[in-house]
């Protein structure tokens, strides 16, 4: 936090826009030095992403009457693995409530947007690695890409930037709680019927109604069929989507993207303000 009081003290200096430049950079630096001090958060980012891409693709795999059900997959679990991911955010706030550090950065001469600049921009360093190992794993258990290397970075960039937004929904919930305790509890409730109920893992049309058309206006949907059509993964065994959002993917995902960033990022700011004005 030493080094953190003294780098805002002496750069926050200039245009407004450029002190919030400033400040990001140094919560951001905070964040990422915390990773290195707690090496354990690194660790357990290397090994979820393995674990869920053996044991979806080796455990499930055969179990699916799915041809090349590997490719179909994987684009499910980067997005899964993504959004999971930006839960960091919600329990890094609501710890960082309780254990008294917003007040510390209460008293800084810093953006209150920084402090949740860094928080989020935290997130996208943990996502970027998950990525690395999960691409690298899914590689040795068959995964290809089939379009090209601008069809490969572009998959890769809609999956964090819709987790960089959605760090933002949950450090809303993150200072919304009273307790780290409770972000798991809800953020399980809201995770896992937005991963499971889509076209991660299984195909849309073998759905029960109800079922079918909840996945088919879930943005995690598109946010898969995205990354498939860019990473060359769809299966022509399988019906064309009639619905909009999954007819026209990446429309239906920037549109959600800057939804959640126009709204989230101001709500995520005032209740930053509110909390450090107690």
């Amino acid at each position: 936090m030493s080094v953190l009081t003294k780098q805002t003290t002496y750069e926050s200096v200039g245009t407004p826009a450029g002190q919030l430049l400033s400040d990001g950079w140094i919560a951001t630096r905070r964040n990422l030095i915390k990773i290195k001090r707690v090496p354990e958060i690194l660790v357990f980012t290397i090994l979820q992403p393995i674990m869920f891409v053996l044991l979806f693709s080796q455990v499930y795999g055969g179990a699916m009457n799915v041809s090349d059900y590997t490719n179909f997959l994987m684009a499910g679990i980067f997005a899964q693995t993504v959004i999971f991911g930006s839960t960091f955010s919600g329990a890094a706030m609501a710890q960082d409530l309780k254990d008294g550090i917003i007040d510390r950065f209460r008293t800084l001469p810093m953006s209150p947007a920084a402090v949740l600049i860094g928080r989020t921009n935290g997130d996208l360093v943990i996502n970027s690695i998950s990525m690395l190992i999960m691409m690298g794993t899914g590689w040795i258990v068959g995964w290809r890409v089939t379009t090209s290397i601008w069809g490969f970075l572009g998959g890769v960039a809609i999956l964090l930037l819709f987790s960089y937004s959605f760090s933002w929904v949950m450090a809303l919930l993150g200072m919304s709680v009273r307790s780290p305790e409770v972000i798991n509890n809800a953020s399980f409730m809201i995770l896992f019927p937005l991963t499971f109920i889509s076209n991660a893992f299984v195909p849309i049309h073998t759905m029960p109604e109800v079922l079918k058309n909840i996945a088919e206006w879930n943005p995690v949907s598109a946010l898969v069929e995205s990354a498939r059509q860019l990473f060359g993964n769809t299966n022509p065994d399988f019906p064309e989507p009639t619905a909009w959002t999954l007819q026209n993917p990446f429309i239906t995902i920037f549109v959600g993207i800057a939804l959640m960033l126009l709204i989230f990022v101001p709500l995520c700011i005032k209740k930053f303000e509110s909390i450090s004005s107690r």
